[in-house]
């Protein structure tokens, strides 16, 4: 059985399961690639509703085997088919016999004649025999896949994908003892005619080139001679060209070389000597001025001055301060979200009391001004060896395959629409500078040195790079400051290609991970499926990219992809259009009614869908769509565009985004999200954003090891309870991953069970069947920054129903405390689970300390109007509230899904 419609690959088990139940039938089945282990596969089996999944195992010498239940003997078969058949029969092991093959469906083709999968037009059975004739153009696309790096030739590599695909011929000739691959030469000949009158205008330079070097040069023969004139686009004449250049070119740099050695031993010349620059010091910031509002209408300046760590208030009109407040009197910083230009500072008095005083700035970018300077400034001014808190820059741009401008200042320093950066703050220098670009025609050299010799005209910093990766035109940089440079570690880059049968790297991602001291950040640039009609393939796009993307601990590979970082940055030329017509986009636009527009915009849409994205998060979009500009200019779109099959249309839309997901109860604020106004190389505008992140250093303990009696820390769980999207009737058990942990820990199988609801399990583990879990230290400033992830996992197939991220931070105390959080497997929500958990930290160990992130806060406006002038009697500071990212969701107080409500006993 050469392509069985059973095998679906690497479909996930929810698809899996969602193509089971609308077969409906008992003793459908399909087979799909094991999640679990390498080389394995699935069987999935309906019965009675519910989906029976077993694992098919090959052994040492490749025979497989299905696990079923115990006494039954375990069966070999040397092929995938041979056991499927063998098990269409009663009494082996399984629910029932596999009656009804559950084939693939066929995916809707797109304009590349591919389908969305990019799955070609066959799929190979597993174990098949040798003969089978389409398994082998199936190896030659992955060989193509694996082959292939960054490329320009998109089309001549669809070429020869669209010939691996079709051109059979040359296979069955060769079966016939013709191996002469008649197909294969015509198809190179063809795609390879433009190359000769390529090659003869090369040739002609070249040779004219070498004669004048060396004069007595052997000219070619006059056979050759007259066969190079020729337009015949015979595939030999190709190659003797071609051999003719090689030639030339590696003797051609010698000759030159040697040439010009002697003129130089001739002539006495001596080549001066280059002068090399030192580097140009880091610019000082500059004292900055605020015009504030201090209670009803009196009118005050405020001065920051970073270098010397102090703000200076005075009276407007008076040439003396009234005061001078150093960094190390200012307790907190609180900013009112009810009023966003206000903001409170609470300083220290010399008699331990506390004194508020609120400024009313002229509008919210410069309170975030005034508040980033302050951070600076205590960022500065701090005894810590190791930061907590760095600045990210994200900028993504696809460049149209045309160079850049001669400079990227707007870009790089955050200038132009939507949220941008206060012109006091925006050439701060930021830690880490994340560049990614689509259809990028420089070289990756070039590229690179033109980056970072930007960034030191605009900052006097010579940033080092920390990765570049490529694939075909999408480029994605890293680039940090020198003195971070040893605290980057685990550097992996990894690309997936999206493009025709997903073999061509057109579209697609590359990515970029590491370690920042004890911080996991993960960066993703892509380029999707375009096209206004295409939302469905670019959610294929974002689920294969999520699938196959290695990057991250490799321990954690089981995990998705979206939970394997404290930080994940997801941007690029997303591709997602505008469902409008496109003279009303016009028509918001101009009045600049963007929420309108968000309404029926695309990757909105998607993501309150749950299709892609779940749990991301996005600044506010307050700038015009980024596409499609004619080139030169920004004020008029290009809505139209002629192609050989008729007029396209491309409505004006925000292509270009920056999504982030990070861990819960981690420190990231999104400072500016915007695009530039006056960079018009391209048909898009760059976009950019900045984020505040807080970050984790490698923790030292007060007390040394052995120096006083071990004590433990530990981590205890009352219960867990879980609702799964699926239709298993398996029992399951739960793996916790945590860098704190010596070792992955497994509960024991769920002690209570219930599918009365028809596609979902409910699961409970009782606190005897969960283990007490010990961090290798029990320090609370070491605990507070740590997460546990967990995975639950089917006792049959071992695979992974869902898995979560929970904080300790919260959890940490003598009571036990709730938690409830979301379950994502492949990037889809997959369920819900919630319990009681505590944090035990032994007596001693529990000393802490707030993080320079934390001295800033959020508070909601007082009802009264503060006193216009400070009250005589200072009063005490408001409560210390830990500040909470507004990037972040607020966490669920119940489940979205009514069928989650079973929790809580509603039918």
């Amino acid at each position: 059985m050469a392509a069985a419609g059973w095998y679906h690959r690497d479909i996930s088990q929810v698809v899996a399961e969602e193509l089971l139940a609308k077969a409906g039938r008992d003793g459908s089945f399909l087979v799909r690639d094991s999640e679990s282990v390498k080389g394995a596969y699935a069987l999935c089996l309906l019965f009675q509703r519910h989906v029976y999944t077993y694992r098919i195992l090959p052994d040492d010498e490749g025979l497989l085997s299905v696990q079923t239940i115990q006494g039954i003997q375990a069966k070999c078969f040397r092929t995938l088919p041979d056991l499927i058949g063998a098990y269409q029969h009663p009494n082996n092991g399984l629910a029932t016999p596999l009656l009804h093959p559950v084939h693939r469906p066929r995916p809707d083709e797109d304009s590349d004649g591919e389908d969305a999968r990019g799955w070609g037009h066959t799929v190979p059975c597993p174990g098949a025999p040798p003969s089978s004739r389409t398994h082998i153009p199936q190896q030659l696309h992955q060989r193509l896949q694996e082959q292939l790096h960054s490329s320009p030739a998109s089309d001549f590599m669809g070429f020869m994908a669209e010939y691996l695909t079709h051109h059979v011929p040359d296979l069955e000739a060769l079966c016939h003892g013709h191996p002469q691959l008649r197909h294969l030469s015509t198809a190179l000949a063809t795609a390879c005619r433009a190359l000769h009158s390529e090659i003869d205008f090369t040739l002609a330079g070249l040779e004219t080139l070498a004669r004048v070097f060396d004069p007595p040069v052997s000219p070619r023969s006059p056979a050759r001679e007259q066969g190079f004139l020729s337009s015949d686009p015979d595939l030999e004449l190709l190659l003797s060209k071609i051999s003719a250049v090689n030639h030339l070119l590696s003797s051609l740099e010698k000759k030159v070389l040697k040439s010009l050695q002697e003129t130089v031993t001739r002539h006495n010349l001596a080549l001066p000597s280059v002068a090399v620059a030192p580097l140009p010091a880091a610019r000082p910031l500059a004292v900055q001025n605020f015009e504030v509002k201090v209670g009803k209408s009196q009118r005050a300046a405020l001065t920051v001055d970073v270098g010397s760590g102090t703000v200076t208030i005075s009276k407007r009109g008076s040439s003396s301060p009234e005061e001078v407040i150093p960094q190390d009197k200012i307790l907190q910083l609180i900013k009112y979200q009810s009023v966003q230009s206000k903001v409170r500072l609470v300083c220290a008095r010399e008699n331990q009391k506390s004194l508020s005083r609120d400024f009313i700035f002229p509008n919210a970018r410069k309170r975030e001004a005034f508040c980033q300077l302050l951070q600076l400034m205590k960022i500065q001014h701090s005894n810590l060896d190791e930061p907590e808190i760095i600045s990210v820059y994200v900028g993504t741009w696809n460049m149209g395959s045309a160079p850049p401008p001669r400079s990227l200042a707007s870009w790089l320093t955050s200038r132009g629409l939507g949220h941008t950066q206060d012109e006091t703050t925006a050439c701060i220098p930021h830690d880490i500078y994340v560049i990614g670009t689509q259809e990028n025609s420089l070289g990756d050299r070039e590229w690179v040195e033109f980056l970072c010799a930007s960034l030191k005209t605009l900052m006097a910093i010579d940033y080092r790079v920390v990765a570049l990766q490529c694939l075909w035109s999408i480029k994605i940089v890293v680039l940090v400051k020198p003195e971070h440079q040893r605290r980057i570690s685990h550097v992996h880059t990894s690309s997936v290609k999206t493009g025709i049968a997903n073999t061509l790297g057109n579209k697609g991602a590359v990515g970029v991970s590491f370690l920042f001291n004890g911080t996991s950040f993960g960066f993703i640039n892509c380029h999707l499926a375009s096209g206004s009609e295409k939302t469905h393939r670019r959610n294929q796009n974002y689920s294969d990219i999520l699938h196959s993307l290695a990057l991250g601990d490799k321990r954690l590979g089981g995990f998705d992809l979206t939970l394997r970082f404290t930080h994940l940055f997801w941007f690029g030329d997303l591709n997602y259009r505008l469902d409008m017509d496109v003279q009303d986009i016009f028509s918001h636009i101009v009045r600049k009614e963007f929420q309108a527009l968000l309404a029926v915009d695309q990757l909105s849409l998607e993501r309150e869908k749950n299709k892609v994205f779940l749990r991301f998060s996005e600044g506010d979009i307050s700038f015009p769509p980024t596409y499609r500009y004619e080139r030169g200019t920004r004020d008029t779109y290009m809505w139209q565009k002629s192609k050989p099959t008729g007029m396209r249309i491309n409505v004006p839309s925000w292509c270009d985004r920056i999504l982030w997901k990070s861990h819960p109860e981690t420190h990231v604020v999104c400072n500016s999200y915007g695009c530039t106004d006056d960079i018009v190389t391209s048909d898009h505008s760059p976009v950019f954003a900045t984020f505040e992140v807080g970050v984790t250093s490698q923790f030292v303990p007060k007390e040394a090891p052995g120096s006083s009696p071990e004590v433990l820390a530990c981590i205890e769980w009352e219960s867990i309870e879980v609702i799964l999207k699926t239709t298993s009737r398996s029992k399951c058990y739960i793996e916790f991953h945590s860098y704190c942990l010596e070792e992955v820990q497994r509960s024991g199988e769920n002690t209570f069970q219930n599918c009365d609801i028809p596609g979902f399990l409910k699961l409970g583990w009782s606190s005897k069947h969960l283990p007490v879990l010990n961090p290798i230290l029990p320090d609370l400033e070491y605990l507070g920054d740590q997460h546990l992830l967990l995975s639950f996992k089917g006792v049959e197939s071992c695979e992974s129903y869902g898995e979560c991220c929970l904080a300790l931070r919260s959890a940490i105390g003598t009571t036990a405390q709730q938690f409830e959080t979301f379950l994502f497997h492949r990037g889809e929500e997959t369920g819900s689970v919630r319990g009681w958990m505590r944090v035990r930290v032994p007596r001693g160990r529990s000393g802490t300390r707030e993080r320079l992130y934390e001295w800033i806060s959020f508070e909601e406006e007082e009802d009264a109007e503060p006193a216009a002038e400070p009250p005589m009697c200072p009063k005490p500071p408001p409560q210390r509230l830990r500040s909470r990212p507004r990037s972040l969701p607020e966490p669920a107080s119940d489940y979205t899904n009514p069928a989650y409500f079973i929790f809580e006993g509603v039918p």
